[in-house]
């Protein structure tokens, strides 16, 4: 699976709670930060739906548009909305293209999809993407792993990209996170 840089996105179904989080940082090429407080995560489908992603922004917009559509038309199916995408991603010759990654969420379920037409799901209710994901997973494993009830799902976000901030050259601490109610 590809690592794209400049930025990291977590994302966390705990205790009943699902929250995701991403940095703002923009990255031209390996040495210039071109933008601080970009938006990677956002609600979609009536703020029913999380998604983020990592890689072009250009491509994001596009693959949140076709999700979104996807989600329309399978009126709020995450599963098979993904399932969808990530089949017209992996066969249309445009698309195969594009240079991003997502993470999409609901209160049952946390997916990643990719363009090589991967649709996963992880045992354990976390996920994480781009640069500083691996830094995310790590920190937001033990957070949620050794915090009992003392951390919210959306405390354990914003504190694995906190975590992840303070490691990875490619994420800054201008999070965002979302919650779903």
């Amino acid at each position: 699976m590809d690592q794209f840089h400049a930025t990291t996105i977590f994302a966390v179904q705990h205790k009943g709670k699902c929250a995701m989080s991403g940095d703002g940082q923009v990255t031209f090429g390996n040495a210039v930060v071109m933008k601080h407080t970009a938006r990677k995560v956002r609600k979609l489908f009536n703020g029913k739906v999380l998604a983020g992603f990592a890689g072009s922004v250009a491509d994001a917009f596009t693959l949140f548009e076709l999700f979104e559509h996807r989600l329309e038309e399978y009126n709020g199916n995450l599963q098979r909305a993904a399932v969808e995408l990530a089949k017209e991603w992996r066969s249309d010759k445009v698309l195969r293209r594009l240079e991003a990654m997502l993470i999409v969420m609901d209160h049952s379920n946390i997916l990643l999809i990719s363009g090589t037409g991967e649709v996963i799901e992880p045992d354990d209710g976390l996920l994480a993407i781009g640069s500083g994901g691996n830094f995310a997973l790590a920190a937001g494993r033990a957070l949620k792993t050794y915090s009992g009830d003392h951390l919210t799902a959306k405390e354990i976000a914003k504190a694995a990209l906190e975590i992840a901030g303070d490691i990875c050259v490619y994420t800054n601490d201008q999070i965002i996170v979302e919650e779903l109610e």
